[in-house]
């Protein structure tokens, strides 16, 4: 019997993308789908690429009970998602976050970064962190996750096995990170305006961006020691993809075969993560759940250069959400995500 499962918040690009990807995935059904400002709308007239494969009517998420999900899938903003599930604490479904509500160690760590109070710490300490090629074994038996943020899993998978295995310094990371335009979600700002964005380029959230805190609590984790590191993120003029440009210093000089190899070995069993020949671009994987990874030494400076890509609504959101269900239901990996990258 296919699992029932819900998706609030269905408008947004991330909500859209969770549809696309589950609309095909043999082991599931989409029972619900929710929107509160277009509640009673076809699915479909909000998103008419859907025409056809998901013409259903958008409820409100007053009715979710009343459907018995299996899952619920929470596209909200930061600080609504964390009001769902104080909320639906009792419930017997599942639940993946994909804000930033649950990602963090505190709550205390959470205000201050986020600026905003949070109203359910108890939900910090239940929730998994939703990288599967790090935490996947909690993942099958967690009932919340926190889904990544979409810069932090380039960077967290970027430089994981360089950390778990000492090869570098942690007390001075570099990420220097691209991205596209759908980033910044669905809703118009003047920072994705046409005329803001078109055959522009610009560095924001300088020094503070919340996705910094993200990537040293994780990867403290996986290197056993505390992380610093200095982020900057860009804007690109494209609708989807993150490149990351990560620079880290080695204790001792390094060959590329030696670094391919600690690659290599790390994700062995990561279907989804390739250690590529040469310096992927963000057209290598658009469309899909892979997140392409080349990593060389710098004989001239002594740095390690990583380039890490992934699609930021797929590997960055979705489509790494719908792996973590694959994973709590005992489904296959890979189920559902077979795409092949778009390119050009």
């Amino acid at each position: 019997m296919k699992k029932k499962i819900a998706i609030i918040g269905a408008t947004g690009y991330t909500g859209s993308e969770l549809i696309r990807l589950l609309s095909r995935h043999p082991d599931v059904e989409i029972s619900i789908c929710t929107s509160e400002s277009r509640t009673g709308e076809m699915l479909s007239d909000v998103h008419p690429f859907l025409q056809g494969i998901a013409d259903q009517k958008l409820m409100s998420i007053n009715q979710v009970n009343d459907y018995e999900p299996d899952l619920v899938f929470l596209a909200l903003p930061h600080g609504v998602s964390m009001d769902f599930v104080k909320r639906f604490a009792d419930s017997s479904f599942k639940i993946i976050d994909l804000s930033g509500d649950f990602r963090l160690s505190s709550a205390e760590v959470y205000e201050n970064w986020y600026n905003m109070k949070h109203i359910y710490p108890e939900g910090i300490g239940k929730a998994v962190f939703g990288c599967p090629e790090l935490f996947g074994s909690k993942i099958k038996d967690a009932s919340l996750i926190a889904n990544p943020g979409c810069f932090p899993m380039s960077a967290i998978l970027g430089l994981a096995p360089l950390l778990s295995k000492n090869t570098v310094h942690a007390d001075l990371l570099i990420v220097d990170s691209k991205t596209g335009v759908t980033g910044a979600g669905i809703t118009a700002k003047a920072v994705n305006l046409y005329s803001n964005v078109n055959d522009n380029f610009k560095a924001y959230g300088l020094k503070l961006h919340r996705h910094t805190i993200e990537m040293q609590e994780i990867l403290d984790r996986v290197s056993g020691k505390k992380t610093l590191i200095q982020f900057t993120p860009h804007l690109l003029p494209v609708d989807r993809g993150i490149l990351s440009t990560i620079y880290a210093r080695p204790f001792r000089a390094i060959d590329d075969n030696s670094l391919k190899g600690i690659y290599e070995e790390f994700y062995s069993d990561a279907p989804f993560v390739r250690i590529r020949k040469q310096a992927p671009a963000i057209k290598d994987v658009r469309g899909t759940n892979y997140c392409d990874i080349y990593a060389t030494y710098d004989e001239r400076t002594g740095m390690i250069i990583v380039i890490s890509v992934i699609d930021n609504l797929i590997k960055g959101a979705s489509g790494v959400a719908v792996q973590n269900m694959n994973l709590m239901f005992g489904f296959g990996e890979t189920t559902g995500l077979d795409y092949v990258p778009l390119n050009p």
